[in-house]
C-alpha cells in the first residue's frame, strides 16, 4: 500500500502540465528533479433531471472549509480511529475544496434548477447562500470503503440560516492505488452531490 503519513508531506515543485478528459480521469504531471511522476485525479459533476419548475434566483455556492488533509490537493486515506495518511504519488487536479465547489456549482447547473449559480465575488447579488464544511472525503483502508460527509448550511439574504443538513455517501474501492481510491472518492461524491440539489430544490 502505497501510502504517506502526513507528518511526512513536504512542498513539491511542480513543472510541466496535465492533461485532463471528460469525467474522472488521470493524468501524468511532471516533476522536477527526477521525482516520480504525480497522477492527477479529477472529480465529475452528476446530471440530475429533478423534473422541478426552475427558479428565477441566484445561488451562491461558497467554497467548504475542511481539516488537513482535505484541504489540500491530496488523496485522504483512513489507516485507524486516529490515523489518517495520504496516497503516495497521486493527487487532485486542484485543492479538494476548490474542487468540490466548482462540482457542486455544475451539478446545480446540470438541474437548471436555479437562474445563475456562482461563487462568491462573481458579482452576482444573491437570492441564497450555501455554505459548508466538509467532515469526511477520504477512503477506508481497513474496510476498503470511500466516505464522504459534508454539513449543509443554506442561508437568506441576511445571512440566516433557513434550512441545515449532513449528508453522507458511500463507496467500494481500494485505498492502495491513486486511481482505485479517485474512483471510489468520485462515485460517492457523485452521490453525495445529488443528495445536496435535491435537498436544496425544495428550500430554494
Amino acid at each position: 500500500m502505497t501510502l504517506s503519513p502526513i507528518s511526512r508531506w513536504m512542498p513539491r515543485r511542480m513543472a510541466g502540465a496535465f492533461a485532463r478528459a471528460l469525467g474522472l480521469t488521470a493524468a501524468l504531471t511532471l516533476t522536477g528533479c527526477g521525482s516520480a511522476p504525480l497522477a492527477t485525479f479529477d472529480l465529475s459533476a452528476p446530471r440530475i433531471d429533478l423534473k422541478a419548475r426552475a427558479l428565477k434566483g441566484v445561488l451562491v455556492i461558497q467554497e467548504p472549509a475542511a481539516p488537513a488533509p482535505a484541504d489540500s490537493d491530496r488523496i485522504a486515506v483512513r489507516t485507524g480511529p486516529s490515523a489518517v495518511a495520504v496516497v503516495k504519488g497521486a493527487q487532485w487536479a486542484e485543492r479538494l475544496p476548490r474542487l468540490l465547489q466548482s462540482r457542486l456549482i455544475q451539478t446545480f447547473e446540470n438541474a437548471k434548477l436555479m437562474k445563475s449559480v456562482s461563487r462568491p465575488g462573481d458579482g452576482a447579488t444573491p437570492d441564497h447562500a450555501l455554505a459548508w464544511d466538509v467532515r469526511r472525503f477520504e477512503v477506508d483502508a481497513l474496510d476498503n470503503v470511500a466516505r464522504v460527509e459534508v454539513s449543509v448550511r443554506l442561508l437568506d439574504t441576511a445571512g440566516k440560516i433557513v434550512a441545515a443538513q449532513i449528508f453522507t455517501a458511500e463507496a467500494p474501492g481500494e485505498a492502495g492505488e491513486g486511481s482505485l481510491a479517485a474512483q471510489a472518492l468520485d462515485a460517492a461524491s457523485h452521490n453525495l452531490l445529488r443528495q445536496i440539489v435535491t435537498w436544496a430544490a425544495g428550500r430554494v
